[in-house]
Parts: C-alpha cells; sequence; structure tokens
C-alpha cells in the first residue's frame, strides 16, 4: 500500500483545513476512507445503538495537485484506515501560510500519515514542519462496515435556517432541557420544541422550503398528506449542537431530513464537500 499527495492552492488548504476542522469537532475518531478519486472522513456508530453517524465526502481533484495511491490490491485500489480526526486538525493548524502540504502513508513503529508542511522561510533554506499521525489500517474483511449509508425513506424534507441563527437558538434552549423536538412539515415550516414540568418554549421558522427529490425521491408516500402535518423527531440536545456549533464549511444548502419519532438526517451541500450526519430520536 501506498499513499501520498501534496497540496499547492493556498485557498485549497485552508477549505481542506476548515472541513478537517469540523469533523474534528463532529467525532475524537473516524475511518479515512481513500480511493483514486475521493477522500471519505466515515463515522459509523451504530445508529440503532443510539450513536450518530457520519459520512463526508471530498474529491481529491478539487483540493490536491498531486494524488498517488496504490490499495490493497489491483482490484481493491482503496485504503481505509482509523485516524483521530483531533490530530490532524492540529497538524493542518500549522499550514496557515504554508507554502505546501505534503501528506503520505508512512511506516514509524506503526503505520502513520506523516503531514509535512513547507512554510515561508526569509532564508533560502526552506522550513518545513512534519507531523507523524497513527493509523490504525482496516484490513479488507471489515470493509462492508463502513458502506455509504443510505438516504432513510424520510417523511419530511426540509431546507434548514441558516446554522449560526440555529445553533444560538438551541444554546440557550440546551441551558433548560437535555432533549428538543425538531418538527417539520411540508410547507416549509419548522419548530424547534422544548417542554419540561417548568417550561415550554417553541421557535417558529417559516418559508424555509422543501427540496424536490424528483422521480425516484423519498418522498412519494407524502404525496397524499396535508402539507401543514407536523413530522418530529426527539433528539438528544447536546449531539444536535454539536453538529451545528462544528461547522466551518459555509454550505451552500443544508437539508434536514426526518423520519417521523425515528431519525433525523442532515445534508450539508458545498460544491466541493458532501457531509451527511445522522442522530438518531431518543427513545
Amino acid at each position: 500500500m501506498r499513499f501520498r499527495a501534496k497540496m499547492i492552492d493556498i485557498g485549497c488548504l485552508n477549505h481542506f483545513t476548515r472541513v478537517v476542522n469540523t469533523i474534528s469537532k463532529l467525532t475524537k475518531t473516524c475511518t479515512l476512507r481513500l480511493t483514486t478519486d475521493k477522500l471519505y472522513f466515515i463515522l459509523s456508530d451504530k445508529v440503532a445503538n443510539g450513536g450518530v453517524s457520519m459520512w463526508c465526502e471530498l474529491s481529491q481533484g478539487n483540493f490536491f495537485d498531486e494524488f498517488q495511491l496504490e490499495g490493497v490490491s489491483t482490484e481493491h485500489n482503496e485504503i481505509y484506515m482509523d485516524l483521530a480526526a483531533e490530530n490532524l486538525s492540529r497538524a493542518l493548524k500549522t499550514a496557515h501560510n504554508a507554502k505546501s502540504l505534503k501528506i503520505k502513508l508512512t511506516n514509524k513503529h506503526c503505520p502513520c500519515i506523516t503531514v509535512a508542511i513547507e512554510l515561508p522561510s526569509l532564508s533560502r533554506v526552506s522550513r518545513v514542519v512534519t507531523h507523524d499521525i497513527p493509523v490504525g489500517v482496516i484490513p479488507k474483511k471489515l470493509w462492508n462496515d463502513f458502506k455509504e449509508p443510505s438516504v432513510p425513506d424520510f417523511d419530511v424534507s426540509i431546507y434548514l435556517p441558516p446554522l449560526k441563527t440555529m445553533k444560538n437558538v438551541v444554546e440557550r434552549m440546551k441551558n433548560l432541557s437535555n432533549f428538543l423536538v425538531l418538527e417539520a412539515n411540508l410547507n416549509g415550516e419548522m419548530n424547534l420544541k422544548i417542554e419540561t414540568d417548568l417550561v415550554s418554549v417553541t421557535t417558529h421558522f417559516k418559508d424555509l422550503g422543501n427540496p424536490s427529490w424528483g422521480d425516484n425521491g423519498s418522498q412519494d408516500s407524502t404525496q397524499d398528506r396535508d402539507p401543514e402535518t407536523m413530522m418530529d423527531v426527539k433528539v438528544d440536545i447536546r449531539k444536535l449542537l454539536q453538529f451545528l456549533a462544528g461547522q466551518q464549511v459555509n454550505p451552500s444548502k443544508v437539508i434536514c431530513n426526518i423520519v417521523n419519532k425515528r431519525i433525523v438526517h442532515f445534508i450539508l451541500l458545498h460544491e466541493d464537500v458532501s457531509l451527511q450526519y445522522f442522530i438518531p430520536a431518543h427513545a
């Protein structure tokens, strides 16, 4: 197995750093999947067991100037590895004004992702900062555990309001309750609600718009339903806030899909990044 890549464009480097920072805010450890044309950051805590899951996909050609990969075999030209996202994020913090960034798979007592950052220098001698990040290479027999999650057969799909606005609302609600009910309908309306023995608070959003999923979308079952009917899911407010507070990607759109009483599925869309995040309903 071999992997090496190089990034020179400072805009791409900063964007890649923002993506990794976002991942590190969502999870301490994740799986990095490398293919010849894409990178994936995957968290597959079993939703059935109450854990969140995440799937982030990047096209390498939009970030890297050079990208060479030799996977486990010619037939399976991919590499999967476990990685502490926080360590990668910390390494990239030193790349703020870098001239270039090199990433490669190395073996230094254990498998590592080695990040080499060339910094500007006043002399002719280049300054290079190197970080060795231990990884655990995942054998091919376990790859099936990291398949892309299917879009759930949702009851409502709606665009979210600006994430900063929503984050500010949820942060205030966190002081009053550990759980939040997120509800939405097919009329572009969404409510965030908390209810305790002492207080009941609801924040209303309207005119958000509902995405069209085309002929084979998951909303076939909603055709005959009253568009005013609310579908809801009760979630751990900390998990929702972790998602909202971690965003540094500046997505052009964020879609929220609700499977009534079961799960909420967020999709962040950016021109060269897509990130999916699943939060199961609290029982």
